[in-house]
């Protein structure tokens, strides 16, 4: 007869409530560890991505409602699924950050009950032999590990990374959806089987990829299921065995799974093949060959932050990370090369000794493999991992409730008779251990967790600490030196970046907030000045740094704190980002020069020149939007006949008119030209501006 052990207590009628327990703690454990960070204030791309709230007015009606659900520019979807779901927090902008965190993390919670319900049902389907509660307690502890991992904590509470979260949901709900169908059909019904399977893998996949582009792996990871756990699965409830059952799971599978990972795969082909015949954007510093080199070492270095979890890491900031070069350089490209080969391989040849542990592995990289390999993002971010670590643990926790893929022989002596006390003794120990050693990790997860989640609450500590964590990222100095800077220590900001600058000089964000320091202190060095020069001719894309540094400058001439900030210097900066180039092919970032220039002149009084200037932007990109914002700042400067005069060369620049892109940007067009949003606005600007022209020629006369 088996040994009683601790776990099979679990396994008695009150180890129901008490695996209830066991699950209410890991929840409430993640409130307690989360709370200190929901508290924390809005973070770089937060503000990129929801001004979009109240761009043109609060969405309290259906027309600013379809502008701004369609207003998404991210993958050619637009992620507007995502955008609806920043209207739980707020319908206008500016807005409070403690709803939208407070939304992130009841979204975590949820994907962590999906997670409970997705591995219950993959451990009943692949491990016939087991205590259906034993495999249920695994469900429990895995989800719980990744419900407490503290590498999540900078998706979780980073507001726009929702969007890595939404994905999460989908897919957990998509495969839900899919083994649902396929139990169907392994019973016969097959046409509820198709539906279960359609609704899964064909809506979820749609719902998933309107969060964002990487939702579109569902199907993938659900060949991965197949073909690694269930096909090899012994279960009766895995097998189909009516020819016109497995003839209908197969079209299903066909058309909803197979096609669809196949499209997937000819993408990342053909934009393999594109980015290495054609090159990508100048923007980025590195070759789609050197990025293909590197993230091999990307991804052994997330899959040590997620085996070997720290409360405190790189955080956002991975703009240091140097790309492969070669295989050779630097050192560890080619055995992290060989060694990711070496997993995915291992995983495919121990799927049938080992399969819990080969789908995790192959779940992970097929998970990573929209964001990590041919498409050119940047090379290095943790919320890359949210999605595809979901089954990370669940191996873990499979040993620590000793599931078993095949039944195992009772222990018992070498007469046939049941095992000596001692043994026993011994075998009950080892559960004890095994429990023991669960509680031991999820609580030092929380523990880790509650600290990392602490220091999203604090921006000043943690912008510091991640500034010493990365002492070469010019992203973190920069971020660091703002805080000092706005903390009064300009001082601190003046050394910090000194250091910075010297190492990467075409940092615009390092110089840019190295002369505003030096200005807090009253006094610019000639070297920062040229400094500033330098790092604007060699930069490769400044951003929107470029503008909301220069309109902050622009506004502070005249009442500045150092004589160095004048109309002069900052021309001079201006006339040196014109000739970059890399700016030089960027209509966007030609647009923001000349319309700077354009400011600086209007500052000045100089209306003619403004208008000069921001008639070149024009140019540069017919935008809308740009117009009506510089004709209003003529108009709004006393000088409403040069804003007119700029709507009239608006009128008369149609060649080099700014067309939308493919997917939501065209469909955002659509809608504003549906509710005739521009000629609206131009109308009233016109009339406005008319009106101000008209009252200053009476005042003159």
């Amino acid at each position: 007869m088996r040994p009683f052990s601790i776990l099979d207590a679990l396994m008695q009628p009150r180890g129901a409530v008490l695996l209830r327990l066991v699950l209410v703690a890991a929840f409430v454990a993640t409130c307690i560890a989360y709370l200190p960070g929901i508290h924390g204030s809005f973070l770089f791309d937060d503000f990129g991505n929801l001004p979009a709230l109240g761009a043109t007015g609060p969405i309290d009606t259906w027309p600013t409602f379809w502008r701004y659900i369609t207003s998404g520019t991210a993958d050619p979807t637009g992620r507007p699924l995502t955008l609806l779901t920043f209207l739980i927090d707020a319908h206008n902008w500016p807005a409070d950050p403690y709803p939208f965190k407070r939304t992130n993390l009841v979204l975590h919670l949820l994907n962590g009950v999906l997670l409970v319900l997705l591995l219950r049902r993959l451990g009943r389907f692949a491990f016939k032999h087991a205590d259906n509660r034993r495999t249920d307690l695994a469900a429990a502890i895995g989800a719980g590990l990744w419900l407490l991992h503290p590498l999540f904590v900078s998706t979780t509470l980073y507001i726009v990374q929702r969007e890595a979260m939404l994905p999460a949901t989908f897919t957990l709900l998509g495969l839900l959806a899919w083994l649902q169908g396929r139990e169907a059909m392994v019973r016969g019904h097959c046409l509820r089987g198709g539906l279960w399977i359609a609704a899964g893998l064909g809506g979820c996949t749609a719902l998933g990829a309107l969060s964002k582009a990487n939702g579109i792996l569902l199907p993938a990871l659900a060949l991965v299921v197949e073909y690694v756990l269930l096909r090899n699965a012994s279960s009766h409830n895995t097998q189909l065995t009516d020819l016109a059952s497995e003839r209908a799971y197969r079209r299903s599978m066909l058309l909803f799974a197979s096609l669809p990972a196949a499209l997937v795969a000819a993408y990342l082909l053909q934009q393999g093949w594109s980015g290495i015949t054609k090159g990508i954007s100048s923007v980025r510093p590195w070759t789609l060959g050197q990025r293909l080199l590197t993230e091999p070492r990307v991804l052994l270095d997330y899959l040590n932050l997620l085996w070997l979890p720290r409360p405190f890491t790189p955080g956002l900031f991975n703009d240091h990370v140097l790309a492969s070069t070669s295989p050779w350089s630097p050192a560890t490209t080619l055995p992290a090369l060989l060694a990711v080969f070496g997993l995915i391989a291992g995983a495919w040849l121990l799927r049938r000794h080992w399969p819990a542990f080969a789908l995790a592995i192959l779940f992970y990289f097929v998970g990573q493999s929209l964001e990590s390999s041919t498409v050119a993002l940047e090379l290095y971010y943790e919320h890359r991992n949210y999605l595809p670590a979901l089954l990370m643990f669940w191996p873990l926790a499979l040993w620590l409730c000793e599931v078993r893929l095949h039944r195992k022989a009772e222990p018992m002596t070498a007469h046939g008779t049941p095992p000596i006390p001692g043994r026993v003794t011994s075998w009950l120990s080892a559960s004890k251990a095994k429990l023991a050693l669960a509680t031991l990790l999820l609580l030092g997860l929380g523990a880790m967790t509650h600290a990392r989640a602490n220091l999203w609450g604090n921006s000043h500590d943690q912008a510091l600490l991640w500034a010493r964590l990365n002492p070469d990222s010019p992203r973190a100095q920069a971020n660091a030196a703002q805080i000092e800077m706005a903390g009064g220590q300009p001082g601190l900001a003046v050394d910090r970046l000194s250091v910075s600058l010297a190492k990467a000089p075409d940092q615009v964000q390092l110089a840019l907030n190295l002369f505003a320091a030096q200005c807090q202190l009253g006094h610019v060095d000639i070297a920062t000045l040229t400094a500033s020069r330098v790092a604007l001719r060699t930069t490769r894309d400044p951003g929107s740094l470029l503008v909301s540094w220069f309109e902050r400058a622009i506004d502070q001439v005249g009442h500045a704190p150092c004589p160095q900030l004048s109309y002069a210097t900052l021309k001079s900066l201006l006339r040196a980002a014109l000739v970059n180039p890399y700016l030089a092919t960027n209509p966007g970032r030609q647009q923001d020069i000349h319309y700077l220039l354009g400011r600086l002149a209007l500052i000045q009084g100089d209306a003619d020149a403004a208008l000069a200037q921001f008639n070149q932007a024009l140019n540069k990109q017919v935008r809308v939007s740009a117009a009506l914002k510089q004709a209003a700042l003529l108009g709004s400067h006393g000088f409403p006949k040069q804003g007119l005069a700029h709507l009239d060369h608006l009128a008369v620049e149609p060649k080099q008119a700014y067309k939308a892109g493919f997917g939501m940007p065209r469909i955002h067009a659509w809608v504003l030209q549906r509710q005739q949003y521009w000629p609206k606005e131009l109308a009233r600007l016109r009339a406005t501006l008319r009106d101000d022209a008209a009252r200053q020629a009476r005042t003159t006369e």
